[in-house]
């Protein structure tokens, strides 16, 4: 099958376009190079063909012969989205639904869209699944749902919209992020001792490994036509929900010599919700989870010894996303809209992290993962 992948190279797509490929599958990635000098650790180098162009350049020539699309691509988080609502809404919504109609007129048959569990923010029940009322508080939320409902509406008999609410993510990748709870704690532990908490750590969280989120994907893909079309499907395990207080505790106990500290008037995060997932589990049997959060705890506190992790790489502007977007802004590099603005090359190489393989992009979007 030839699978287009957006944002296949960023935290999840440097996994799932490897994991597709050892499937026997042709993958065509898309990506503008925004992180390639962000890499951690390991190469994240693919043999495959690779359209440098943001998404909301795309045209219906260059999705034609595809079989499925699976869309990465998007403002990844509620920082960014919160620095950015307008745009957040133009590339998670009006260019998915964009993306999605040339996907449809080129002859695609499916569309898997990487969605949020985000989207039921402040829970009103103690557990959610799909058939829960959303309840977005951030305007990335709102982004995925507003997407979410675009996509459904442009169903045929021949193309077929697959929704995919990832619960957050964890898990090493050569574009880590370190802006997620457990490679955050854990990366915190093994730089500084403090396994440090920002919040009062009562929320619930589900955690799924980008490992399990790529195999999510592959089971959709791979599935027969009649088990997903215009389905939600939350992307996670049950018995993988903690509160974030329980995760520090993981944490903890996995990195030596770590505590548990608390930031100065830590309170109560209003995005707490606990999912449920036994519909993935009931209707796509070739997914099977792998990872728990206690394995994943080892993988980072092993990968982030290996490779040498300090505070400042964390938590400079190479490898946070916010930090990294704040940067190209304020030289100039990129407008409000996250478009390139003219200048000379040696000076976007030389500022934040950037190479010379992102001279040719026209344009900047941003890797999901959530």
């Amino acid at each position: 099958m030839k699978v287009l992948v957006t944002g296949h190279t960023g935290y999840i797509g440097t996994i799932l376009t490897q994991m597709l490929l050892q499937r026997g599958h042709q993958v065509v990635g898309v990506d503008t190079g925004l992180f390639a000098g962000c890499t951690f650790g390991a190469d994240t180098a693919s043999d495959v063909i690779t359209i440098n162009s943001d998404i909301r350049d795309l045209t219906v020539v260059q999705l034609r012969a595809v079989d499925a699309v699976v869309h990465l691509a998007g403002i990844c988080n509620d920082p960014l989205g919160d620095l950015l609502p307008e745009t957040t809404m133009d590339i998670n919504d009006t260019a998915t639904i964009r993306l999605a109609e040339l996907a449809r007129d080129a002859g695609v048959e499916r569309f898997v869209f990487s969605s949020t569990c985000s989207v039921y923010g402040a829970a009103e029940e103690d557990w959610v699944d799909e058939a829960s009322p959303p309840n977005p508080v951030t305007p990335y939320a709102v982004s995925k749902y507003r997407a979410e409902q675009g996509l459904l509406a442009l169903a045929t008999d021949r193309f077929s919209p697959v929704l995919l609410r990832s619960a957050t993510a964890y898990g090493f990748s050569p574009r880590i992020r370190f802006d997620l709870v457990l490679n955050n704690l854990t990366a915190h532990a093994v730089t500084t001792g403090r396994v440090f908490l920002k919040s009062d750590g009562m929320a619930w969280r589900p955690l799924v490994h980008i490992a399990d989120i790529s195999r999510a994907f592959i089971a959709a893909v791979e599935a027969p036509r009649e088990a997903v079309h215009c389905e939600t499907f939350n992307v996670g395990s049950t018995a993988e929900n903690y509160r974030v207080r329980s995760i520090a505790e993981i944490v903890r106990n996995t990195v030596p010599g770590s505590a548990i500290a608390y930031a100065e008037g830590a309170a109560a995060d209003k995005r707490s919700y606990r999912v449920s997932f036994r519909k993935i589990e009931s209707r796509l049997p070739n997914f099977r989870p792998q990872w728990t959060a206690m394995a994943g705890a080892l993988e980072l506190h092993a990968c982030y010894t290996k490779y040498g992790l300090a505070l400042e790489d964390f938590e400079g502007e190479r490898y946070q996303r916010l930090a990294h977007l704040k940067s190209l802004l304020a030289a100039g590099i990129l407008d409000r809209s996250l478009r390139r603005l003219p200048q000379p090359y040696e000076r976007m190489s030389d500022a934040a992290g950037f190479v010379p393989a992102f001279r040719d992009a026209q344009a900047v979007d941003i890797q999901q993962a959530e």
